[in-house]
């Protein structure tokens, strides 16, 4: 996907914003629509439409941030280079990779960025590379120069000091350098350097930074850094080309794999849901989360769609991953990005995006009880095993006893797909249980688990169908509702019909209630209510349009799709959470791991429908 800044329509409900132009900030802000993402499977960077790196965590995801003007536009840290005079921009990332172009235009010339988080031939990097390279176009182009660390909520203070023939910059643990070609031209203090760059046409610089954390520091000469700008973009094409999809839309198939590739943590094989901290999921509102952790659904989800794209090396690490966690760390609905406890919510004197507080690292879920991983885990094993793939004897005697304590636990109520405060008897949660032990039964049926206790997953599966058919539909709203009890909907239960519940007369009302609704435009909130408190959630309008490819409805879900994605070409191709249907702004954490998930499955059910 080559997609300009800022076009695109979006033809939504309710009265619209002005949006503002690409690049221009509002009271320090960019809107999240104006940033596009690069990493390297281990770090994510995002980069601002008027030149400014606003956001990377060194040297992993779930680390502290080393520039966090995202969350602190006043105070934060950042990596800037922006024209000193009114410009226009245009972004597009290179075709098939993750290296992104950002050309300026402006009255004396126009100058291009290529901004890339380097790897090398062999892959990632020991240390963290990020580097820009400015390329003059037309005329000549001044950037303004601001490389300034962040001090997270003033919890500490960067300072700089002379190492043998470098100037070295502190952050706490983490020690960096500041590279850059002759023509860049900054001054050190304590706080960073601020300085100019000046391109004409036919003219290149380049500056980057080569930081780790308490590791010994690699200092690469930049041409090097320079070389692997290159070396990065063709080693993303070469992955791209190896993607099995040859769908009518390959390019947009690939541009969510590529995004997912960015949330792929190389060295344990980890899926973090994103890669950013606190972003709201309403402006001013308290939703406000840490998802750069991975999620057992997420990495489920995930290792779908790289079975999908034919990339069996990363769908085979993230499940070896996933088996690795529950076999070592226990049953828990998410882990850190090194398999271990995610730690508890810390909030951060921080004044957050467009003043969205509170800042927060750790996420309260970890604990939960969610009846849906039971699903997730069982879907995951049944998409490894078609996939020609074969189960070893310590994964199938897992997956045995996690069918057993379902098989125990599906009376009970949970937190739910949404991780809801209120326990409930949540019907995603009754029909995930039906998923995972009928995956059970055809995984026994087939060779790949013991059939010791296939009788009983067969009986219980059956029951839970039962229970789920006189429980959880209401005449009413001839439609399954969130729970008993209540006339709620819940848009998850578009997932029901990727599952299998062999409900589907039931099931194609249930979707029809969910857009009379949730439905606002191409968008849908996620649950009855939700709309006073957050934005319409990305995943589940994908997920409707999926849903409908599977049940038959080939044109009606194309049109969805097509609609969902003209709404969405606002930027680059990385995609939010969220977005607020009044004014099509991107709300919530990105790029969303889930966004692009539900993205694949639904290009890839479309090609699959009659």
């Amino acid at each position: 996907m080559q997609a300009r800044a800022r076009s695109g329509s979006f033809p939504l409900s309710g009265p619209t914003r002005k949006r503002p132009r690409a690049g221009e900030r509002i009271d320090g802000h960019l809107a999240l629509e104006d940033y596009g993402a690069m990493g390297e499977g281990r770090s994510v960077a995002l980069s601002g439409a008027d030149g400014s790196i606003d956001w990377w965590c060194v040297p992993n995801m779930d680390s502290p941030p080393l520039f966090d003007r995202l969350l602190d536009a006043g105070q934060g840290g950042c990596f800037a280079l922006t024209p000193d005079v009114p410009f226009t921009v245009e972004r597009v990332y290179r075709p098939d990779s993750n290296v992104l172009e950002t050309t300026f235009t402006t009255t004396g010339g126009r100058a291009r960025i290529v901004d890339s988080a380097n790897s090398g031939h062999a892959g990632r990097l020991p240390w963290a590379e990020l580097a820009r390279r400015v390329e003059g176009l037309e005329g000549t182009v001044r950037f303004e120069l601001t490389m300034k660390p962040g001090r997270r909520g003033d919890t500490v203070n960067p300072y700089h000091s002379t190492i043998g023939e470098h100037t070295v910059f502190h952050v706490e643990r983490v020690l960096g350098l500041f590279l850059h070609t002759d023509g860049v031209h900054g001054t050190w203090a304590d706080e960073g350097v601020t300085g100019h760059v000046t391109v004409s046409a036919g003219e290149r610089q380049v500056a980057a930074i080569v930081a780790g954390r308490d590791e010994p520091l690699v200092a690469p000469s930049i041409d090097e850094i320079d070389a692997r700008i290159d070396t990065s973009d063709d080693e993303w094409r070469t992955w791209a080309r190896g993607v099995t999809y040859r769908g009518a839309a390959r390019s947009e198939f690939i541009r969510s794999a590529l995004a997912l590739k960015l949330l792929l943590y190389s060295p344990s094989g980890a899926i973090a849901a994103a890669a950013t901290t606190s972003l709201p999921e309403r402006i001013g509102g308290a939703k406000n989360y840490d998802y750069r952790y991975a999620w057992v659904r997420d990495a489920g989800y995930t290792i779908k769609a790289f079975l999908t794209a034919g990339a069996v090396a990363e769908a085979k690490a993230a499940f070896t991953w996933l088996l690795e966690q529950l076999r070592e760390g226990g049953f828990r609905v998410c882990y850190t990005l090194g398999g271990e406890t995610v730690p508890e919510v810390r909030g951060w004197d921080m004044p957050g995006y467009r003043g969205s507080r509170p800042v927060v690292t750790g996420n309260a879920a970890t604990d939960q009880v969610q009846h849906g991983v039971y699903g997730d885990i069982f879907e995951t094993a049944s998409c490894f095993v078609k996939g020609g793939n074969i189960l070893d004897s310590a994964s199938a005697e897992l997956l045995s006893h996690l069918a057993d304590q379902c098989a125990d636990a599906w009376r009970t109520p949970d937190a739910g797909i949404w991780e809801l405060e209120q326990q409930e008897h949540y019907t995603m949660s009754k029909i995930s249980c039906w998923q995972a032990l009928a995956r059970a039964v055809e995984l026994a049926d087939g060779g790949q688990l013991p059939t010791t206790c296939r009788e009983r997953w067969f009986r219980e599966r059956d029951r839970i169908a039962a229970w789920i058919e006189a429980n959880c539909w209401s005449d009413e709203k001839q439609a399954f509702v969130m729970h008993p009890g209540s006339d709620r909907l819940d848009a998850s239960l578009a997932l029901a019909v990727r599952f299998g519940f062999d409900r589907a007369e039931r099931l194609e009302k249930t979707l029809d209630a969910i857009d009379r609704e949730l439905g606002a435009g191409p968008l849908h909130y996620r649950y009855s209510g939700a709309d006073e408190e957050e934005g319409c959630f990305l995943a589940c309008s994908f997920w409707m349009a999926e849903a409908r490819a599977l049940m038959g409805d080939r044109s009606g879900a194309q049109n969805r799709l097509d609609e969902l994605t003209a709404a969405l070409d606002r930027g680059v191709g990385i995609y939010p959470e969220m977005v607020d249907p009044r004014s099509g702004s991107f709300l919530g954490n990105l790029p969303q791991g889930l966004t692009h998930l539900a993205h694949i499955a639904a290009l890839s059910a479309l090609d699959q429908a009659p």
